[in-house]
């Protein structure tokens, strides 16, 4: 088997591009199909800087548009290597724009793709793992392993939200417009200048050819020009060469108010199969436009009616995709005042991504400042604006493996720590994620608290990388708040575990401070108290103790 792979940072391009009349639509603004293929283009040589092989695209998912670019403006296209996998890498891209008047830069667009190395004959490859030399290249390999669960678990939540629509929806509105007067069909021929030297047609060509017939199905509907938001997932389920005659078929779904959703089907014949009718699949994606009036005000949509049974399928798959993106919008904003998590079927990916993105993030925050050290028990502290969190470290003699996995049931953890009074399971969700209903004793003046809160645990991938515990509360409607007690919330908390020895370990708690915990916090910091001291180490004789019975 050979292993293919630089020394480096994983493979990283950087791309700049001046945008000129012919790149641009009707409106002098950069047309999204030109955007697809430079970055398709930018993601495929960082890929193939990294494997030192010729690599296609596979997918491009996650992929948003945000500032419109225009014509004599400079856009930069930044793609890196997050993570290889065995025969894949996943490679993230930035899009900006600067302005060479006023040197403002803004985010155009983003994506994450996925690049498959082309073995050289008959070799096998195995890609050399990514070399991490920032902060943002261990937080990304981290964060692209999650990714990929979420893509590989994809279908199944799709098909249990189609499962629900199925239930809902009875087409019965008077104006609405058949999915027929939507579709489009086109034809294109791949020719020399839409191939790679291997004589594969470009990822990036392919899903400007969609763009374009997408486009012109959602204008049926709206009257106007639309513009691509986001695409739900470009996916390459086979080649196509020069030679090739592609079709084009697009399709409206679905609409909703402001926005549409177009599916389009790429088919590919060769000579043969041409004159036989024998298609080959090669590609899918679901297109999401919106459009505007003069005064850039959104137009309203007018809704659609399936008249077949395929068209039900669309109709009610395009319902499912659009919750899915909807608990992907929320649960990836950044804002800090956003509500405890609902947890449905829609966003539990999402929920258990960002569970373990806001641990992986705040671990690797700079400017940790320690505050004591008492018995080998270290306490940091961080602030950042009005947020402080809490570090606590310590070395453990047993096995990490063992630690992770007792410090991961949240049932035995009143055994150590005295804020938990009670803990049950509320619902297992898979073997890596867990929901628990927690009470924890009162306060001076106050009632007892309780919190809902989601687990995720994650085992390494590579022995350099630590065990993960993430917990985060979350909204259940099977676990209301009770007027016995004050509900809690945990915004982000958890545990890395390091292995340092066969028979020892390095134990990290985190906790971005609430007002739960501050009264903790604001004692131990004066001196007056010694709590989460006592915690720690209370934590580390349970450890030690129930590891010397294996």
């Amino acid at each position: 088997m050979e292993r293919r792979g630089v020394a480096a940072a994983g493979g990283q391009v950087c791309m700049c591009q001046a945008v000129f009349p012919a790149h641009a639509d009707h409106r002098g603004q950069l047309s999204a199909g030109q955007l697809l293929k430079w970055m398709d283009a930018a993601s495929c040589l960082a890929a193939e800087k990294h494997a030192g092989v010729s690599c296609v695209t596979a997918s491009m998912d996650d992929i948003h548009f945000e500032e419109a670019a225009r014509v004599g403006q400079i856009i930069t296209i930044k793609a890196k290597v997050n993570r290889a996998f065995k025969t894949s890498m996943e490679v993230g891209i930035k899009v900006t724009v600067q302005d060479v008047l006023t040197n403002v830069e803004k985010i155009v667009s983003g994506a994450y793709a996925t690049y498959v190395a082309k073995p050289v004959g008959a070799a096998k490859i195995e890609l050399e793992p990514v070399k991490l030399l920032s902060t943002e290249d261990h937080l990304e390999h981290t964060l692209a392993t999650e990714r990929r669960r979420i893509r590989l678990g994809y279908e199944q939540v799709f098909r249990n939200l189609v499962q629900e629509s199925n239930k809902e929806d009875t087409f019965e509105e008077e104006d609405a417009v058949s999915t027929d007067f939507t579709h489009v069909q086109s034809t294109e021929l791949v020719q020399p200048p839409h191939a790679n030297h291997h004589g594969n047609t470009f990822g990036g060509q392919i899903m400007a050819w969609m763009e374009t017939v997408a486009s012109i199905s959602a204008s049926r509907l709206c009257h106007s020009y639309p513009i691509l938001k986001s695409v739900n997932m470009f996916k390459f389920w086979g080649p196509s060469v020069v030679g090739d005659r592609l079709v084009f078929n697009a399709i409206v779904n679905n609409t909703f108010q402001n926005s549409v959703e177009v599916g389009v089907r790429v088919e590919a014949y060769n000579c043969e199969e041409w004159i036989k009718d024998q298609a080959r699949h090669i590609n899918s994606a679901f297109l999401i436009f919106n459009a505007v009036n003069d005064k850039g005000e959104l137009l309203t949509f007018p809704r659609i009616k399936p008249t077949t049974k395929d068209a039900v399928r669309r109709y009610h798959g395009a319902v499912a995709r659009r919750r899915i993106r909807l608990a992907r919008k929320f649960m990836l904003s950044t804002k800090e005042d956003k509500p405890s998590d609902p947890w449905e079927r829609s966003n539990q990916a999402y929920v258990s991504y960002s569970n373990i993105a806001a641990l992986t993030h705040l671990a690797a925050k700079s400017g940790w400042e320690i505050t004591s050290t008492l018995d080998d028990i270290k306490i940091w502290t961080h602030e950042e604006g009005d947020v402080l969190s809490l570090k606590v470290e310590m070395q453990v003699k047993i096995p990490s493996h063992l630690a992770f996995s007792l410090l991961s049931d949240f049932t035995v953890r009143q055994q150590w720590d005295k804020h938990f009074l009670t803990c049950e399971v509320l619902q297992s969700v898979n073997e890596d994620e867990k929901i628990y209903y927690v009470t924890c004793p009162p306060m001076t003046g106050c009632k007892p608290r309780d919190f809902v809160v989601l687990v995720s645990h994650r085992q390494p991938c590579k022995p350099s990388e630590p065990y993960m515990v993430a917990v985060k509360s979350v909204t259940l409607s099977s676990a209301p708040p009770s007027p016995e007690y004050c509900r809690g919330e945990i915004l982000c908390a958890g545990f890395q575990i390091y292995s340092d020895s066969n028979s020892s370990c390095t134990v990290c708690y985190f906790n971005q401070v609430t007002s739960a915990v501050m009264p903790y916090l604001a004692a131990n910091l004066t001196g007056s108290s010694k709590s989460i001291e006592g915690t720690a180490l209370e934590c580390r004789k349970f450890l030690e103790m129930k590891g010397s019975k294996y």
